[in-house]
């Protein structure tokens, strides 16, 4: 819309179309951040599904594993002290992986939708520099006696 169509057009028509576009825009936004977001758990879940996968065939690998090193150690130990080795050791290795997993978890950052707050964060200057173009011209109106 040309400025000339603007300046024509009363203030309170002028702020209530502000009011509507803003509103809007917003909206407009938050559906961005909102599809991003979708966008990304999506990811995760099919990531996680396929972690879940990983870990029920690696426990079944460490079944056999343990099976065969309790064996092994029944050879020249007594079998239930061969289990109970194996088992402590398992146990140790397994409090290990989860402190290092929780280490590694509170560094994980919340999901953030970026391209929408960057576009938010210009929305805001471009709204920012419109009030302020504005006030320029109200001030040189002013000196000028219109």
């Amino acid at each position: 819309m040309s400025t000339t169509r603007l300046r024509e057009r009363p203030i309170g028509e002028l702020l209530g179309s502000f009011a509507q576009d803003t509103t809007t825009l917003m909206s407009q936004e938050i559906e961005l951040a909102r599809a991003e977001i979708a966008v990304q758990m999506k990811r995760a879940g099919t990531g996680a599904g396929l972690f879940g996968g990983a870990a029920v065939v690696a426990l079944a690998g460490l079944g056999a594993l343990t099976a065969c090193a309790i064996v092994a150690l029944a050879l020249v130990l007594d079998t239930w002290l061969a289990a109970l080795i194996v088992g402590a050791a398992l146990l140790v290795v397994g409090g290990l992986l989860a402190l290092m997993g929780r280490a590694r978890m509170k560094q994980v950052a919340p999901p953030v939708p970026e391209r929408a707050l960057r576009s938010v964060r210009q929305d805001i200057g471009a709204v920012q520099q419109g009030v302020q173009a504005g006030r320029d011209h109200q001030e040189e109106g002013v000196r000028n006696g219109a």
